[in-house]
C-alpha cells in the first residue's frame, strides 16, 4: 500500500482554516487589525504547541508464531483504536484552544483600553 502525502498537509489546512475563521469572526464583530492579528497569531502559536501532543508513536512486540494475517488484523485494530482516541482528544484540545485564545484576546483588549 502506498503512502499518500497531502499538500498542503492536514495540519497546515487546519491552521489556515482556524486563521481564516478567527479573522472573519473578529472582523464581523468590528475588531481592528491589531486585535485580529493578535488573535490569529495566538491561535497559531497555541495550535502549533498542541500538535505535538497528538503525535503518537509506540511499538508492539508480537510473540513468535503470530501469522501475518493475525499481525495485520492486530495492527489495524490498534490503529483504529489510537485514531479514535486521537480524534476524541483533538476535539477537547480544539475546545481548550478556543477558550484560551478568547481569554488571551480579552486580556489583550483590556490592556489596550486600560
Amino acid at each position: 500500500m502506498a503512502n499518500v502525502i497531502e499538500f498542503p498537509s492536514q495540519r497546515a489546512q487546519g491552521l489556515a482554516f482556524l486563521d481564516q475563521q478567527i479573522r472573519e469572526l473578529l472582523g464581523a464583530r468590528g475588531a481592528d487589525d491589531e486585535l485580529i492579528d493578535f488573535a490569529a497569531t495566538t491561535v497559531k502559536q497555541v495550535y502549533e504547541r498542541s500538535v505535538a501532543a497528538e503525535d503518537y508513536s509506540f511499538q508492539v512486540s508480537l510473540p513468535e508464531g503470530v501469522s501475518g494475517n493475525d499481525a495485520e488484523a492486530l495492527r489495524q485494530s490498534i490503529f483504529e483504536g489510537v485514531e479514535k482516541i486521537r480524534n476524541e482528544n483533538h476535539a477537547v484540545v480544539v475546545r481548550l484552544i478556543a477558550e484560551l485564545v478568547l481569554a488571551e484576546v480579552r486580556y489583550f483588549q483590556a490592556n489596550r483600553e486600560g
